[in-house]
């Protein structure tokens, strides 16, 4: 799915696409159980429920620790979660091979950037805070800025409002089915990372656009489909967009 139209604003997911929180999250999610004295989950279990919030992610745990019976308050259970995602978060994951060349790369051509992530802002903003991703962002979507989340397209309409840029006019970078079903409810094309979480049929199962090894493959793929900005289109002279 080619735009003919010009790309001014390059939307990112965070967890799997900019940065590995998998390795956080498990943590948070096995001190949980380790307080409500249950056994820890295995990794690739935990982090195959990444991706549609954390409020899922905790009910899911709690499913396959087989212990919402004994949870009588589902409120209570994702307390204790954020308690031990505040605590193990950013500490044990990394940015991904490729992101911050990618995001400096796109931010020098003159794309407006935002990231656009199911994870609460609480989280999301000290993590690319921490990461030191934070000062190439324009924005950032989290995933209760709003009423709705991905796979919902508001997300991602939002964030090109902020932005100053239409959806047409601009594409999503992600990981997961999550990213690929916003994507196409918002009307934009949308890229899939090879690494991340993309479930069990891996990310050459997912409907996207392309498929890329890093964000740092992005500029040079925007420019071969036309997607470049208005502004670069006219002069090829790389400018710094101005943060919002």
């Amino acid at each position: 799915m080619v735009r003919d139209s010009h790309a001014h604003a390059v939307l990112i997911d965070l967890d799997g696409t900019m940065i590995d929180t998998a390795p956080d999250i498990v943590d948070a999610a096995n001190r949980m159980l380790g307080e409500f004295r249950l056994t820890p989950l295995p990794f690739a279990t935990v982090s195959g429920f990444i991706g549609k919030g954390v409020p899922n992610l905790v009910r899911r745990v709690l499913q396959t620790a087989r212990m919402e019976e004994r949870v009588d308050d589902a409120a209570h259970a994702l307390a204790v979660f954020n308690r031990h995602y505040a605590e193990t978060n950013g500490r044990l994951g990394h940015v991904f091979p490729g992101v911050v060349a990618g995001l400096d790369a796109l931010q020098r051509c003159g794309y407006r950037l935002a990231c656009v992530t199911n994870k609460p802002q609480a989280l999301a903003a000290p993590l690319l805070l921490m990461s030191g991703l934070s000062g190439y962002l324009d924005v950032l979507v989290a995933g209760d800025s709003i009423a709705e989340m991905k796979p919902e397209p508001e997300p991602l309409w939002h964030a090109c409002r902020l932005l100053g840029a239409k959806p047409e006019q601009s594409v999503l970078a992600g990981d997961s089915p999550v990213d690929v079903a916003a994507a196409h409810a918002a009307g934009m094309p949308v890229f899939i990372v090879r690494y991340g979480y993309a479930g069990p049929g891996g990310s050459e199962a997912l409907a996207c656009d392309a498929l890329i090894d890093s964000l740092e493959a992005l500029p040079a793929l925007l420019a071969e489909r036309g997607c470049v900005p208005a502004e670069r289109a006219a002069s090829l002279s790389p400018r710094r967009p101005e943060q919002g």
